[in-house]
Formats: structure tokens, C-alpha cells, sequence
């Protein structure tokens, strides 16, 4: 997650009349003045005989932590990823081009997978829902006080390639990326996975510094998926973690920031489909992954 006119007393009024309305007047603005101020302790009533109030003998309680409990992440930086370009699927020979990963050179993107198209439905593509998703994560993060990046916004032809995502993070000095998803596994494997990067040291990559805050937010998001979501955990992949360890994704291993993609389910699956189709569950994703990331980064 993103502030008088007054009537005159007629004159014709008798004088004991007129100093109750005076009265009035004045204990009203009293109570606005500290209702504006927040609620002062019984010594801030007392009042010396000819005189005032007395002053009160400690400082007006500021709301500030107040506000921070609403915006938990202020002053925070989240760069989300949306998985693939809509646009991917024009650019076959700009995508196929090979990029260095650090441990090998390897396709810019891909088109990414999509639902089964049946009854007259058309299939749902992965790019369409990791766009989605993401712009749903970027107003839940933006609420809590986060300025959040995204990689792309559907704005560019296709891309951006995946040593540019890793690029994006890096140079934002982001505080986590994730990288929103969907798997395209056989029917019968369902369930969320999150990756998390292996321990790479070769060429450009070197993981070394972001593999343990990358795998503690990786638990939060899983943790907090589940929870949000009702699903489970992969039954294919991660032994029932809901993790499972990459060294071939140029995304994780050019990363010099904390950093994980999500898998929010099997669109290959009809009953994973089902959800991943659903507007309302694609919220609880967001919200799920929002909540993840609020719990690691605040330790």
C-alpha cells in the first residue's frame, strides 16, 4: 500500500440570557479544541481560582503511531513483476533472442501458458492474469504506505526481458520484488508455489547476499497465501512447502535484492482454472501476497 461567521447576540435580549450563550460559545469551542488535540488526562481540567486552565503537565500524545499502523510501509520500495507481456505473443523473434543469465544465456521471455479454452470460452492467459493480479498487489501495497514499481504496465510492445526485470529491482534498491505468476503443469497438479533463488556464483550472478531474505519473505508469502487464499501448497513441487529452490531463472539470479516469483496455481488444472478466472480470488491473491510481503518486511 496510498485533511465565521458568527450571529450577534441581539441586544434586546436580558444580560443573563446573553452570558449563556456566551457560555455556550465558549465551552463549545473547547470541546472542538480538544477533540482536534486528542483527549487530555484529568489534570488538563483542574483550574486555579482567578485564573485559567492550568497548563497540562505533558505534551499533546501525537498521532503519529497511529498512522504509521495504517501505513506500515512508508518509506518502503516494492517493485512487482508482472509475468510475460500481453504483447509477447506478436514479438515471437524480439522474445526468442537469448539474454546472459550469469549461468547461461537464455530466451528474453516467453509468451507464458494460459487456461484451456472449452464450451466457447476463450482460454485466459497467464500475462492477463499476472496484470491483474499485479495491479491489484500495487493499490493493496500503496495503501499501506509502499511506493510500488511495476516492471511494465502493458505499455511496451513486448518484454521487457528478463535481465531487464532483474534490472528494474536493482536499480529501484527495492526492499522485495516479486514476480507475479501462474504454472501451466499437467491437470491433477494443483496449488501455489513460491521460487526462491538457489545460491549462484557464476559470470554476473551472484546470489549469495539475497538467498536467505529472499527465502524468509518467500515463507511469508506462502504463509500468508494460504491463509488468505484457502488454497494449499503445490502437491507437485516443494514437498508440501510451498517453496521450491531455482538456479535457472535469470530473474532470481541477476537479482541483487531480496526477490521471488509467485505461482498462484495451475492454470492448466480445471479447479485451479476456475479460481485463477475468478475476479474475486484473483483479489484474495493479491491481498494474500500483499500480506506476505507487510510481515517481512516489517521483521
Amino acid at each position: 500500500m496510498p485533511y465565521d461567521h458568527r450571529n450577534p447576540v441581539t441586544r434586546s435580549l436580558p444580560a443573563a440570557l446573553a452570558a449563556l450563550v456566551c457560555s455556550a460559545a465558549l465551552a463549545g469551542c473547547g470541546a472542538a479544541s480538544e477533540a482536534a488535540e486528542g483527549t487530555r488526562g484529568p489534570a488538563a481540567a483542574a483550574t486555579t481560582p482567578g485564573q485559567g486552565r492550568t497548563p497540562d503537565p505533558s505534551p499533546t500524545p501525537s498521532r503519529a503511531p497511529a498512522a504509521d499502523a495504517a501505513r506500515p510501509l512508508a518509506g518502503r520500495t516494492v517493485v512487482v513483476d508482472p509475468g510475460h507481456n500481453p504483447g509477447n505473443f506478436r514479438h515471437a523473434r524480439e522474445i526468442g533472442e537469448k539474454v546472459d543469465i550469469g549461468t547461461a544465456r537464455k530466451e528474453c521471455d516467453t509468451t507464458g501458458t494460459s487456461t484451456n479454452a472449452s464450451g466457447g470460452k476463450a482460454a485466459y492467459t497467464e500475462a492477463a492474469f499476472t496484470l491483474d493480479v499485479s495491479h491489484r498487489l500495487k493499490k493493496a501495497l500503496e495503501a499501506r504506505g509502499a511506493e510500488v514499481v511495476l516492471t511494465h504496465d502493458a505499455d511496451r510492445p513486448y518484454g521487457p526481458c528478463i535481465d531487464e526485470r532483474a534490472r528494474i529491482g536493482n536499480e529501484a534498491a527495492a526492499d522485495a520484488v516479486v514476480s507475479v505468476h501462474a504454472d501451466g503443469s499437467a491437470v491433477g497438479n494443483r496449488g501455489f508455489h513460491v521460487i526462491v533463488p538457489a545460491e549462484v556464483r557464476e559470470g554476473s550472478a551472484d546470489t549469495r547476499p539475497i538467498v536467505a531474505p529472499s527465502r524468509t519473505l518467500g515463507e511469508r508469502i506462502a504463509a500468508a497465501f494460504a491463509r488468505t487464499t484457502g488454497t494449499s501448497p503445490a502437491n507437485y513441487l516443494g514437498d508440501g512447502t510451498g517453496l521450491d529452490v531455482r538456479s535457472d531463472l535469470g530473474g532470481l539470479n541477476l537479482s541483487t535484492v531480496p526477490k521471488v516469483f509467485v505461482e498462484c496455481g495451475n492454470m492448466r488444472d480445471p479447479k485451479d482454472a476456475a479460481l485463477l478466472t475468478s475476479g474475486a480470488w484473483r483479489q484474495k491473491a493479491a491481498q494474500g501476497i500483499a500480506d506476505g510481503i507487510v510481515t517481512y518486511l516489517q521483521g
